[in-house]
């Protein structure tokens, strides 16, 4: 991570990893009232040790006092949050205008976050490290997939994150608003579903076993099923599908 930015308003090393490893407790305190407010003082007070007057002084003292309010974002996405208050805090932005921009930021980095993460990149990680399964890797290579895809993911995210908020500062909106941003859940989402189609077959046969006719019928049960949720798709709420699937490897059993 660079210790350069786009102005006079720089970070020190040290400064930069210390907020870094405290974007990882950034829920640590998270309670009904100020939901992400503590966690975000606490990711920029290593920064707000530079303030005019250094830790403990007035300016510090307010600073902290301000960002421990009511904020509410995506926890992969705090450090844009993280990074773009505290620059502007550091040039000394109106506490004003700064409260108008928390306001306005959290609802875009909630949003996107859940979309591109929750939405996106965790199914597509457990897609893969199902297709590995189905595919007859064994289970702790299964396990090993799956965490070095999802951390890799989160980890760079995060770094993005507070590098990008630092350098736009109030003007984040536009990184956020950037067409691989906006687009990348679709992207992500497609090819989600693409490895779903591979995946469910291979890992129904290694788990039910059987010759080609049962791998056959899978695989046209996986294509007919598929049709159907996106047919339907309005009506596919996540505990009925459970329970379908359920009921069919019941049925199975009971048959088999």
């Amino acid at each position: 991570m660079s210790t350069t930015v786009t102005s006079d308003v720089r970070l020190p090393l040290s400064t930069w990893l210390r907020i870094y490893l405290r974007l990882f407790a950034v829920q640590g305190a998270w309670n009904y009232e100020t939901l992400l407010g503590n966690g975000i003082a606490f990711c920029m007070e290593p920064a707000l040790r530079l303030l005019p007057g250094g830790r403990g002084g007035e300016a510090y003292t307010s600073a902290l006092s301000r960002h421990s309010r009511y904020f509410n974002a995506h926890p992969y996405f705090a450090g844009v949050a993280v990074g773009a208050l505290a620059r502007a805090e550091l040039e000394g932005v109106a506490p004003g205008m700064i409260e108008r921009f928390r306001i306005a930021l959290g609802g875009p980095l909630g949003s996107v976050g859940d979309r591109l993460v929750w939405a996106s990149w965790l199914p597509l990680c457990s897609i893969i490290a199902l297709t590995a399964f189905g595919l007859d890797a064994r289970p702790p290579l299964v396990v090993a997939i799956f965490l070095l895809l999802y951390n890799l993911g989160h980890l760079s995210l995060r770094a993005w994150g507070l590098r990008v908020g630092f350098e736009k500062g109030l003007r984040v909106a536009d990184a956020l608003g950037h067409p691989l941003l906006r687009r990348a859940p679709q992207y992500v989402g497609a090819a989600a579903s693409f490895l779903a189609g591979v995946a469910i077959p291979l890992v129904a046969h290694r788990v039910a076993g059987g010759g080609k006719a049962l791998a056959a019928g899978i695989t046209l049960f996986a294509i007919v099923g598929g049709i159907l949720l996106a047919r339907f798709a309005e009506h596919s709420e996540g505990w009925r599908l459970a329970l379908a699937i359920l009921a069919l490897f019941v049925l199975y059993s009971v048959l088999r």
